[in-house]
């Protein structure tokens, strides 16, 4: 039922387009390869939009699965990659570790949000760049509709990583934006294992937002060596839950 009312909202979006432009745009997307995500979302995350990425908390740690959710993202997609940020506390390791090239990527440091969100829509608007990252606590809609049409008119993805200092910053998440889709990435235990050891990290991964498609959430191993996820079915749960 979900993957079907996702193909019927995409095709309106299509006959929008149409009204709208003249010709139908067609979208190309970033699979993710499960599913049980893909078919929610009419197949992959939509380039020539932007998406919006939150940790399930204001901690680092899922301050970090909320980053590298995001560049397993940006490691399978083809091309350049633009990573623009203010707080200078990125792992580059961990990013290696989800498949993210370091040869791939420009990393753009600026003194204050409002730079970052100037550079973001500068590399947007230059073309031949794949995948655009900011760093953000405040999105504001003006911006986000900014980057949208900017995105939109070079066919990029861009993703927008809503980091927060303090509790009370995280209620922006709420206010509305032009981005196409919403998440949020909790950490939760990691894979259970035979022995005394710590296994793949886990996620639940929210869409809370989505232009065409309907809100879910899923439990997910965190992104590999080459940026995948993978969805934990609840078999594999309820076996784990009998077991412990």
């Amino acid at each position: 039922m979900a993957s079907s009312n996702a193909a019927r909202i995409a095709a309106l979006q299509e006959q929008i387009d149409a009204i709208g432009g003249g010709m139908a745009r067609k979208r190309a997307r970033l699979p993710f390869g499960c599913r049980e995500i893909d078919d929610r979302i009419g197949g992959g995350l939509s380039f020539g939009a932007i998406h919006e990425i939150a940790g399930g908390g204001v901690d680092a740690v899922n301050g970090a699965a909320a980053a590298l959710f995001a560049a397993g993202i940006a490691s399978r997609a083809k091309g350049p990659v633009v990573w623009c940020y203010v707080r200078d506390d990125l792992f580059f390791p961990a990013l290696t570790q989800v498949g993210l090239d370091m040869d791939r990527v420009l990393f753009v440091q600026s003194d204050n949000e409002e730079s970052v969100m100037d550079n973001a829509e500068e590399a947007i608007s230059f073309g031949g760049v794949s995948v655009v990252v900011s760093e953000l606590v405040r999105l504001p809609m003006v911006t986000s509709r900014r980057l949208q049409l900017a995105a939109e008119r070079k066919g990029t993805m861009g993703l927008i990583i809503r980091r927060w200092r303090r509790q009370t910053e995280a209620t922006d998440y709420g206010q509305p934006t032009a981005s196409a889709t919403r998440w949020r990435v909790s950490v939760i235990p990691s894979e259970p294992l035979p022995v005394v050891c710590v296994g793949r990290a886990r996620w639940m991964v929210e869409l809370m937002r989505a232009r065409a498609g309907e809100c879910f959430n899923v439990i997910v191993g965190a992104c590999d060596e080459q940026g995948r996820i993978e969805v934990v079915g609840n078999d594999q749960l309820m076996n784990e839950a009998r077991s412990a």
